[in-house]
């Protein structure tokens, strides 16, 4: 069964609000990678790739409060409101597929389910009612 966890995108202080929250629930980043350590690192400015790609931080029974810094140099760009997502963890690249398929109905694909460099089938899609959801199905490690 499916996953579900918010994902947050912040203007480049990402990980100031998550040293914040993370004082205010405890415990500790179960992952943490900057741009740098990415394979198009050499394509972002030094300030860009100190920023986070993607931080990740256990809140409760299951629970994941996870976020990166959006670039503007990406193209991404913020609007209240919009800056979250709800991800989805699947278990499967078919449940990957049925999801997103299912949720892209009416919508529109910001980034198509495709294999990436972080071992998983991912993609990204906004609903028909504007809903921005994250689809991730992490690969077996070997």
């Amino acid at each position: 069964m499916a996953t579900i966890n918010p994902y947050l995108n912040f203007p480049g202080n990402t990980e100031e609000a998550f040293n914040f929250y993370k004082s205010v629930f405890g415990g500790e980043f179960i992952f943490l990678q900057r741009f740098k350590d990415t394979p198009e690192a050499d394509k972002l400015s030094p300030a860009e790739q100190e920023k986070i790609m993607h931080v990740a931080l256990p809140i409760g029974q299951g629970n994941i409060l996870m976020a990166t810094d959006a670039l503007e140099s990406m193209g991404q760009q913020l609007v209240n409101g919009t800056n979250m997502s709800i991800a989805i963890g699947a278990d499967s690249e078919q449940e990957a597929e049925k999801l997103f398929n299912g949720l892209l109905n009416g919508g529109k694909a910001e980034m198509p389910l495709q294999k990436t460099f972080w071992n998983a089938y991912f993609g990204m899609l906004t609903d028909k009612y504007g809903v921005q959801w994250m689809i991730n199905y992490d690969y077996p490690q070997n």
